[in-house]
């Protein structure tokens, strides 16, 4: 059971200390210094000490609670029609009827996909997601920017891929970069989340600007990749659109291959909403053509281009706690790091010399109320 709570302020360990240390010490001198109650008082002191064990257990779980951070960003969303085209299978995607809100289908016909009606000269790219629950092993649900369609030799990418899994088990995601068809030079990273993603929406957002990527899930920075001159074209510099896609990776997305989609559960839903696509339309042959100046100045202006010192904190926690493989570490397939990579000693420590967990962690299967349904399966199906 995954709980997230926003509040306006980090605390520190020692400060979540002195709470607790203060919460017990109140009760203990309380208990001692007290005489034994008569019995008119009995009920009042209960309730007393029932209220004082819920402030300190409140403050033990907000005060630890790392994912705490900033007010949303305050963003212009989109209907799907100012944004959006269909991409592929036009009868698997089903809009609402104010056109806020889009589900992508993936059942044994086909998955399905939306594009950008433009491209973007850099661009910031955001939804909130709601994924498919129960039984989605070998489903990709993707969110991401290219342009593979124009330059398929030499293509740009930036990605959001979140891997479907056997039932009980949770959803995972990575995120890449690919510049210029640099595809032989993958640089993924492999995250698990401190919620259920099938519950409720959330937002996840790519901002690429001239000189640095930031990959958002909510308001937090769970990673930045900084534009080194070494890396030349590696780094996505040509336009490219804003993709949703849900698809069939039976192939290798739950382990390896081994667990392929179960289409008697199907169909299997990813909604989008809240959509905003910020930046510069251009035509992709012709970026020159366009002044984009103004219009990327003011994208790195915006709020989601800088990290606060309280995001660092949050995308530092989340790191270390919840990514689980990173090309920077991998030293068997990279024997020298890649020129963009910014190696963190409290990171490394975590990480065998392939890139992943010296101790992975066991997954926990979701907990689902004893009163509720579970999805059967879709007996009527043909094989």
């Amino acid at each position: 059971m995954y709980t997230y709570i926003h509040t306006h302020s980090f605390q520190t360990l020692d400060q979540n200390m002195n709470h607790q240390h203060v919460c017990f010490h109140r009760h203990r001198r309380r208990s001692q210094s007290s005489p034994s109650p008569s019995p008119l008082l009995t009920s009042s002191s209960t309730v007393y000490h029932l209220l004082l064990f819920t402030l300190c257990i409140n403050h033990f779980f907000i005060d630890n609670n790392p994912i705490q951070t900033a007010m949303a960003f305050d963003l212009n969303t989109i209907t799907f029609d100012q944004g959006y085209v269909p991409l592929f299978s036009d009868f698997n995607i089903d809009r609402s009827e104010d056109d806020t809100n889009v589900r992508l289908l993936l059942n044994r016909q086909s998955g399905s996909g939306i594009i950008s009606s433009d491209y973007y000269n850099y661009g910031f790219f955001s939804a909130k997601i709601k994924l498919p629950a129960e039984n989605t092993a070998g489903i990709v649900v993707a969110f991401y920017s290219s342009n593979v369609d124009v330059f398929p030799k030499r293509h740009d990418e930036l990605d959001v891929e979140f891997l479907g899994n056997v039932r009980g088990k949770p959803w995972r995601f990575q995120t890449n970069v690919y510049g210029n068809g640099s595809t032989s030079r993958g640089r993924e990273e492999r995250y698990r989340l401190w919620f259920d993603p099938s519950k409720e929406f959330h937002r996840y957002s790519i901002l690429w600007t001239r000189n640095k990527i930031i990959f958002y899930v909510d308001e937090i920075p769970i990673r930045e990749v900084l534009r080194d001159e070494n890396m030349g074209g590696d780094y996505p510099s040509k336009p490219m659109s804003s993709y949703a896609t849900v698809w069939d990776a039976s192939t290798w997305a739950t382990g390896g291959g081994r667990h392929k989609v179960d289409y008697r559960f199907e169909p299997f839903t990813s909604e989008f909403q809240d959509l905003v696509l910020q930046g510069c339309p251009v035509d992709p042959t012709d970026a020159a053509s366009t002044n984009c100046l103004d219009a990327i100045d003011e994208l790195e202006a915006s709020e989601f281009a800088t990290i606060t010192p309280r995001q660092r904190q949050a995308k530092k926690w989340f790191r270390e706690k919840y990514m689980y493989y990173s090309y920077c570490y991998d030293r068997v397939r990279y024997p020298s790091p890649l020129p963009e990579c910014l190696l963190i000693s409290s990171e490394q420590e975590l990480f065998k010399n392939n890139g992943r967990l010296k101790n992975p962690p066991r997954f926990h299967r979701y907990r689902h109320s004893r009163g509720g349904s579970q999805r059967q399966p879709n007996t009527t199906a043909a094989y």
